[in-house]
């Protein structure tokens, strides 16, 4: 019964992460016929600006409620409505700061004003991102994985025929990369109307415990610490490198342009099939957490092994073929074949890069936000010196590379180590 109940997840999570997949390639290929390489690459400029606050607006509520849902001491309404009161107050503070800062941040560290308009419309999208998390979170603690399939499936549904419907009015660039972030205002929204049309007690609203607040702090902070500290190093990525290749005669256009290729190109097709280790690790952490507290360790032991072999076979066989038929790849998907060297360099190392997830969720249910905490600190001195030597000893867009291959190696291998003291404690 255990083991078909996590397979089930795991399948309707895969065949939900296919589905989303293809209308997420789709979704590129119409961008990058519509909007062009530089276009893309202003909004990889902006999407790690976009991903620090999302990190900072989401709180760790997600893990806090897929930890204390299954351990079924609170009511999930109580649970739910103060996750959400902790996100309304959360938002307001981080909105204010976003007003005040995107000026700042466009012109002195991304060097390029037209991204001004685009992070102010970040805080418009960000509520409504944080409660389709929330909502998320429910049935994912439940084990309940179809209202998560269906939203994501709808999410890029809408956001494609958004896309196709109205990019192609929007002349002006600055409008454009702002466009990509608001179209989450109206994706997030179908998502919430789906959660709560399968949710059978439909009684939710903001509630202020104060010991359910405490509890949900005690996970939400180190969880959230750990991928601010993450989010930070990703935020700092785009302002180095353009800092650094500025200084070696490289314009702003250039770099622009090769930060593109590399992250709206080459990792999206690297991480192509990341949604089936991305399905386990999601599928696997209630799991975990459920059976931590019966302290039926052997089956937590034989889940986590399990995760780990499917996430490096499917890590060795996608690689393989990326590397025999990478130009393909990017002439079918992107219409380009721009960015192929860049991908026989990163190959090797990404090959382990799938086992993040599952090694990330299993440590999350055995209680190691702490430890997670310390590694992404670790992770985050390693991963900005590491692009300031990088940079500084090739000079060029290779240096980046560098600093992410660097930055995996580091961060699987401690989760790894971590993970096996863990079990290895546990035993004892």
């Amino acid at each position: 019964m255990k083991k078909s109940k996590f397979i089930k997840s795991s399948i309707i999570l895969s065949i939900g992460g296919i589905l989303t997949k293809i209308l997420g390639m789709i979704t590129k290929i119409v961008l990058s016929h519509e909007i062009g390489t530089y276009a893309m690459g202003l909004y990889s400029l902006v999407l790690p600006s976009f991903l620090l606050f999302l990190s900072i607006s989401g709180m760790g509520l997600s893990t806090s409620l897929n930890v204390l849902i299954p351990k079924e001491r609170y009511q999930d309404n109580d649970l739910i409505g103060n996750a959400i009161s902790l996100s309304i107050i959360i938002n307001i503070i981080l909105t204010i700061m976003i007003f005040i800062s995107s000026n700042f941040i466009s012109r002195t560290l991304l060097h390029n004003e037209v991204l001004t308009i685009s992070l102010l419309s970040i805080p418009l999208v960000l509520p409504f991102i944080s409660l389709s998390n929330i909502l998320r979170s429910y049935y994912f603690s439940k084990e309940r994985m179809i209202p998560h399939v269906v939203s994501n499936i709808l999410e890029d549904l809408i956001k494609l025929i958004l896309i196709i419907l109205f990019i192609k009015y929007f002349i002006d660039i600055r409008y454009t990369v702002a466009f990509l972030i608001l179209t989450n205002i109206v994706t997030e929204t179908s998502s919430i109307i789906i959660f709560i049309i399968f949710m059978k007690d439909r009684n939710i609203k903001p509630r202020f415990d104060i010991n359910i607040i405490k509890e949900i702090l005690s996970i939400s902070i180190p969880t959230t610490l750990s991928r601010l500290i993450g989010s930070l190093s990703y935020f700092l990525e785009p302002i180095l490198l353009t800092t650094l290749l500025l200084k070696f005669n490289y314009s702003k256009e250039n770099i622009t342009y090769e930060y593109g290729i590399i992250s709206s190109y080459v990792m999206p097709l690297l991480l192509l099939p990341s949604f089936f280790t991305n399905a386990i690790g999601s599928a696997l952490q209630p799991i975990i957490s459920k059976y931590y507290e019966k302290k039926d360790y052997k089956y937590i032991v034989k889940k986590i092994i399990q995760a780990c072999i499917f996430s490096i076979i499917l890590g060795i066989s996608y690689m393989g073929m990326c590397y025999v038929l990478k130009e393909k790849l990017l002439m079918l998907l992107y219409n380009t074949k721009e960015g192929s060297n860049y991908i026989t360099f990163l190959i090797p190392v990404i090959i382990i890069y799938y086992l993040e997830s599952p090694l990330i969720s299993s440590l999350h249910a055995l209680k190691k936000q702490r430890i997670l905490l310390h590694i992404s600190i670790v992770n985050f001195f390693i991963r900005t010196l590491g692009l300031i030597i990088t940079l500084l000893i090739f000079k060029n867009i290779y240096g980046l590379l560098l600093a992410i291959s660097i930055n995996i190696l580091f961060t699987i291998t401690a989760l790894l180590a971590t993970l096996y003291f863990s079990i290895k404690t546990v035993y004892n």
